[in-house]
């Protein structure tokens, strides 16, 4: 009988951070993917606190609220939980395990590699394909996290009418995204070498920074593979309260006027420039970890997202600070826009817009 083939159906790409909830719709083609719907909506205060979720009601109705912006007929989504909250760690296994079987063995050992409770945390693993030197087992890719940290977000989505189908990490989802700017990458390549087939047997290793208010994230990916994340605390939160100090204003106005303009003359020399040099130090520091942590002691490009990464010549400053190509991470660069997205709009959040971009990805996989 016919065998036809039934088109998957699209998620909305959700990310909840600690200021805004932000939403991406993307579509797929021959030429590529197409941006359907866009929203970001800002959260109220300390509605979510260093990524976990405070108030459950807030954040339900800030996404309903950017469902409405977006003009999205989608009813099904896929969330993220932070790095910080998930276990992950890989394990070999016999090659010769069905996935069932494999599951079966995983519940039972998942003691060893997990140190909750079953019944309290949500698991999932993933083969990665033949462990090297070893035909016989399969590395596998264990992740966990407490099960309130899924069902928080699981319930943010119910409260705005959607349906959770996917509950994803965001370290993997930049991952994703991350394959979006290929073609910096392979910018970046030419400068390197001019030999194709030096070029093919060369690794490539970019670092995505995403600073976000309160925390700064490094998922460091080489070849398009994830091999190290770190977050710490580090964000544009510091920046809005040196305005506030300085300027005696209210946190919200502070804020606003971060984005739009109308500070005094003196906050770029004084305020601004600084706050960009500590960014560079800590870009910098993180790569130290990186370096300190493994075999590499290089990265090919640095790739900046989250809000701060829209401050005007930050990637300048780091790229000549630390002698690495560094851009703006705009995932979206190659992409057909739909009538209801706004272009500039989706340019001057770009790079804040990764993981939600790498969630929506999820659609096509």
């Amino acid at each position: 009988m016919f065998q036809l083939k039934r088109k998957k159906p699209t998620l909305l790409g959700i990310d909840i951070s600690s200021t805004s909830v932000k939403l991406v719709e993307l579509s797929q083609s021959e030429k590529g993917y197409r941006v359907e719907s866009l929203a970001v909506e800002p959260l109220p205060a300390n509605a979510v606190v260093e990524k976990n979720i405070q108030d459950v009601e807030a954040v339900g109705e800030t996404l309903r609220k950017a469902i409405k912006r977006s003009g999205t007929k989608c009813k099904l989504a896929a969330v993220a939980v932070a790095g910080s909250a998930v276990i992950t760690k890989v394990i070999t296994m016999p090659a010769s395990l069905s996935d069932s079987e494999m599951e079966t063995q995983i519940e039972l050992e998942a003691d060893q590699y997990i140190p909750y409770p079953l019944e309290e945390i949500n698991l999932d693993f993933q083969v990665l394909g033949e462990t090297a030197g070893n035909p016989d087992t399969v590395d596998v890719l264990l992740a966990a996290s407490r099960s309130e940290n899924v069902e928080l977000r699981t319930a943010v989505t119910e409260i705005a009418g959607l349906v959770a189908k996917i509950v994803d990490v965001e370290a993997y989802t930049i991952e994703n995204a991350a394959s979006l700017l290929v073609p910096a990458k392979e910018e970046a390549v030419e400068e390197d070498t001019e030999d194709d087939e030096e070029k093919e047997k060369q690794s490539f290793i970019i670092a995505v920074l995403d600073v976000g208010a309160t925390m700064t994230s490094l998922n460091v990916i080489e070849n398009n593979e994830l091999i190290y994340t770190r977050e710490q605390a580090f964000g544009g939160k510091q920046l809005t309260e040196e305005i506030m100090r300085r300027y005696g204003l209210a946190y919200e106005e502070a804020g606003r006027l971060k984005k739009v303009g109308g500070l005094p003359d003196n906050y770029i020399p004084e305020v601004l420039e600084p706050f960009k040099e500590t960014m560079a130090q800590q870009v910098s520091r993180f790569l130290q970890f990186f370096y300190t942590a493994g075999q590499h002691h290089s990265v090919d490009m640095i790739a900046l997202a989250g809000g701060c990464a829209s401050i005007p010549g930050i990637d300048e400053l780091i790229e000549s600070q630390l002698g690495i190509t560094t851009i703006v991470a705009n995932p979206f660069a190659n992409m057909e826009l739909s009538s209801k997205v706004n272009a500039q709009a989706l340019s001057n959040d770009a790079p804040a817009l990764m993981i939600a971009c790498g969630l929506a990805m999820r659609s096509f996989d």
